[in-house]
């Protein structure tokens, strides 16, 4: 095991004294003075891990950040170094903003849980594309783009083409984020009419920028855990249509079942960790079934283990990501991921 794996159950005590988004801005701080003093490598276990070819992408492997760890993409060349095959930096708006108000970001670590409303705090997609054009990585970079708080939603398709037009020249992939409950009304765009409005006019965007550019970046669409049925069969309808060309399941959750007594139970934001482990595998195996083959789908929720990874894979997925995960498990997680499905 890597020096920085082994040192994170040491550290993490102290972490976890410290409010939680500071420890998390510290946490990223620290990651990129490690990379380049060249600590995150050393130790590192040699894990045979095998490319995977996706999305028209060689992944150096099937892990993947999660978006929201690195909203700026400050720090790509680091968690490349710490293992990951792919990083998906953002949620990115047009225009800076600052996110909901603090405190925002809350553990629950008798359940291994987060609870965030951050509301797409970031410096705005031009200033991440402008670190972008300059990462020196193997990894695959994802943008994930969404709409700005105070966009309404039927002005909500120009900010998703502002994000894809801004995104296209750096990204490696574009995830479309329609699916976190800390935007208000932004849930909504799951409809089926909204999906297929928004959908139809980013594919005819990325058409075009790919005839501007001359290669074609594939646009992925982030959805929620909180789907009924009904819905699940609605966007995999819409998503065969327009082709899409990948789907990530998924996001955050507001069901609170899994908390009931805590006394964080009723902070507004989405849920995340060891309690969306289950729904967002169910939602993985539904979508697989009803999407035509092609389409591949991103597993993410609740992976705090190479097995619970492996888990997502079986049910459909064919990468995987993780966040809270990393916050409770610590880069040891990375490796052991890999070692079970790398």
């Amino acid at each position: 095991m890597s020096l920085i794996a082994n040192l994170y159950p040491l550290m993490k005590p102290w972490l976890f004294r410290m409010d939680a988004e500071r420890a998390h801005e510290w946490t990223t701080r620290m990651m990129r003075i490690s990379h380049s003093l060249g600590l995150l490598t050393v130790g590192q276990e040699k894990i045979a891990v095998r490319p995977v070819e996706c999305l028209g992408l060689k992944f150096p492997n099937v892990l993947g950040l999660a978006a929201g760890m690195d909203k700026s993409a400050s720090a790509v060349e680091a968690w490349s170094a710490l293992g990951f095959g792919f990083v998906e930096v953002g949620t990115l708006t047009p225009r800076p903003q600052p996110g909901n108000p603090k405190p925002r970001l809350f553990r629950l670590p008798e359940h291994e849980a987060l609870i965030n409303r951050m509301g797409f705090n970031n410096p705005g997609i031009h200033s991440a594309v402008k670190r972008l054009r300059n990462r020196r990585t193997s990894a695959v970079v994802g943008v994930n783009i969404g709409k700005n708080f105070d966009t309404p939603n039927e002005g909500a398709v120009n900010d998703y083409l502002l994000g894809l037009k801004a995104a296209y020249p750096v990204a490696d992939y574009i995830a479309v984020n329609i699916s976190s409950p800390n935007t208000k009304g932004l849930r909504d765009l799951q409809a089926e009419d909204s999906i297929r409005s928004l959908l139809g006019a980013l594919k005819t965007e990325q058409a075009r920028l790919a005839s501007e550019h001359g290669k074609t970046k594939p646009v992925l669409v982030k959805i929620a855990p909180d789907l009924e049925e009904s819905q699940i069969e609605a966007l995999a309808r819409v998503f065969n249509e327009l082709a899409v060309d990948g789907v990530i399941a998924t996001n955050t959750t507001i069901n609170r079942a899994a908390v009931v007594g805590h006394p964080l139970e009723n902070e507004a934001g989405g849920l995340s960790g060891a309690p969306v482990t289950q729904r967002s595998t169910e939602v993985i195996r539904a979508f697989r079934s009803l999407l035509n083959p092609r389409p591949p789908i991103i597993g993410v929720g609740g992976i705090l283990s190479g097995q619970q990874a492996a888990d997502k894979l079986q049910a459909g997925a064919q990468l995987v990501q993780v966040y809270s995960g990393l916050v409770y498990r610590g880069p040891g997680l990375v490796q052991d991921i890999l070692q079970k499905v790398g």
